[in-house]
């Protein structure tokens, strides 16, 4: 009877496990098709990959809050270093060279790619990186023990999660020649009020890498510490996945013969 009563709750931490897992995955929802449009990212649209090496490319970095449950956009500072980091990080695993991080001065919602179009035409480049980062944010009471110990006090974690997507976009047609996204997401605990500043507030990998942990430098500002660490992690994993698209493409414009 014991071992059934295991063997049912193993099953039932699975189904829960399973579900955390799969609403991780569609939260937030894909934002990318609402700037290029969701033609530009499926199959039949699919552009031809250029013979050309390097392909010049512009990077254009749309922080999205338009979603009705969207977190604030990350700080202006974070923000220019993940465009930074993601343009450093294709130009080495692809052969689109971006020379240049653009700003974004209309690109709007709406899913019509003829601003990509437009946007690229007038800022000169023939191919451009749309980078899409969103994310959403509960935050809910929450016990906190002090040191790890029987003492408590009253808190709250806010649970943070990150999108961050890419396509690579001709300008001449509008179609996506490559894309991708990746998912992070982490978690903040924090009493009520400050004053244990030894313990808290700390942010938390949750629940990919549950020991890790950041502690960040002030009160007011842990949750921009907060999206900044849950949309690096997402940004990591967007690169990874970015690398496996581009060599699914080369495997379909070189395929093997048997």
């Amino acid at each position: 009877m014991r071992l059934f009563n295991n063997i049912k709750s193993i099953a039932c931490l699975a189904l829960v496990i399973g579900a955390v897992s799969a609403c991780a995955s569609a939260v937030p929802p894909n934002r990318l098709v609402d700037y290029v449009g969701r033609e530009a990212v499926s199959g039949p649209s699919v552009a031809d990959l250029p013979a050309q090496r390097p392909i010049r490319t512009g990077l254009v970095l749309i922080s999205d809050t338009s979603a009705p449950d969207a977190a604030p956009a990350l700080p202006d500072e974070a923000a220019n270093r993940v465009a930074e980091t993601l343009r450093d990080e294709i130009n080495r695993i692809t052969p689109f060279a971006i020379q240049q991080i653009l700003p974004n001065d209309g690109i709007k919602p709406g899913g019509d790619p003829a601003q990509i179009v437009e946007f690229g035409k007038k800022h000169g480049v023939d191919y451009l990186a749309v980078v899409v980062l969103s994310s959403t944010e509960v935050e809910y009471p929450q016990t906190i023990f002090l040191a790890w110990t029987a003492h408590s006090q009253p808190g709250f974690r806010r649970d943070n999660w990150s999108l961050a997507e890419v396509a690579l976009v001709d300008v001449t047609t509008g179609k996506t020649l490559i894309h991708a996204e990746g998912r992070g997401w982490a978690t903040l605990d924090r009493p009520a009020a400050p004053g244990i500043n030894q313990w808290y507030p700390v942010v938390w990998l949750r629940p990919s890498e549950p020991n890790w942990r950041w502690w960040p430098p002030t009160y007011e500002g842990a949750p921009n510490t907060l999206r900044v660490i849950a949309m690096n992690q997402a940004a990591k994993r967007l690169v990874l996945h970015l690398q496996g698209a581009w060599i699914d493409r080369l495997r379909m414009e070189r395929p093997e013969r048997g």
